[in-house]
């Protein structure tokens, strides 16, 4: 199983980046996906999640009201809409995945590569 992320760069405070996370390979069920990112420095923090049964995302207190995951089940992938970008959101960002395999084994998180948000004043 892979977990393949798109969409960072650099962009100046107030514009928006979308990023992208596709999960691959053997694949029997996905359970909640999410964003998390670590700052140079700092820890790795949840920005955001979704489950998948009922799709209901939450969201870190920093990002609320700006940010948006969103999930596409038939396609095997979590977005993240980032508005109102501020310099703080700059960091590496990682999407997680809960992946079962196959009928008989449990979730197992699964990591993106990360991508980089670099975000100027």
């Amino acid at each position: 199983v892979q977990l393949q992320a798109s969409g960072g760069g650099l962009v100046r405070a107030g514009g928006s980046l979308r990023l992208s996370c596709a999960a691959s390979g053997r694949i029997f069920s996905i359970n909640g996906m999410g964003w998390y990112r670590q700052a140079p420095g700092k820890q790795r923090e949840l920005v955001g999640d979704i489950n998948s049964s009922a799709g209901i995302p939450r969201y870190a207190d920093s990002v609320k009201g700006r940010f948006t995951i969103s999930r596409d089940n038939a396609k095997n992938t979590v977005y993240l809409q980032m508005n109102s970008l501020k310099p703080e959101d700059t960091a590496v960002y990682y999407c997680n995945a809960a992946i079962a395999r196959s009928y008989y084994s449990g979730p197992a998180d699964y990591w993106g590569q990360g991508t980089q948000v670099t975000v100027s004043s």
